[in-house]
């Protein structure tokens, strides 16, 4: 098993398999927030199961960003708006951010139970 400084010297594969086990793990960390009423915390944990599913098709190209907004904007171009996904994914995508930043930034944002499954239900996009 690779330790964490020797992901930057795998394969394209060992960083996605990488990107889709973090995926994994945020999806089950949301799932265990949501049942425990956290639904800020599992709004967060959510939103990071979709950006690092992203990153985890990214990967397989060899492509990786910095910066996190730079990582959705080529996803939209190359496969939203190529529709190789449905653009209402990518929607769904923009609006899953916008829950995540206002879960994690705005101070009197009140996540609700119904809204935080519906991220949770975003999972089952691949």
């Amino acid at each position: 098993m690779r330790q964490p400084d020797d992901l930057d010297t795998g394969t394209q594969m060992d960083v996605a398999k990488h990107r889709l086990r973090t995926a994994r793990e945020d999806l089950e960390s949301a799932r265990l927030l949501i049942g425990a009423g956290q639904y800020r915390a599992a709004n967060n944990r959510a939103y990071y199961c979709i950006f690092h599913t992203i990153c985890e098709i990214l990967a397989k190209e060899g492509i990786a960003f910095k910066r996190h907004k730079d990582t959705l904007s080529y996803f939209n171009k190359q496969y939203i708006h190529t529709e190789i996904f449905p653009r209402e994914l990518g929607r769904k995508i923009v609006k899953a951010e916008e829950i995540r930043h206002a879960s994690d930034y705005d101070t009197f944002y009140v996540a609700s139970k119904e809204v935080t499954e519906q991220q949770l239900q975003l999972q089952n996009w691949r």
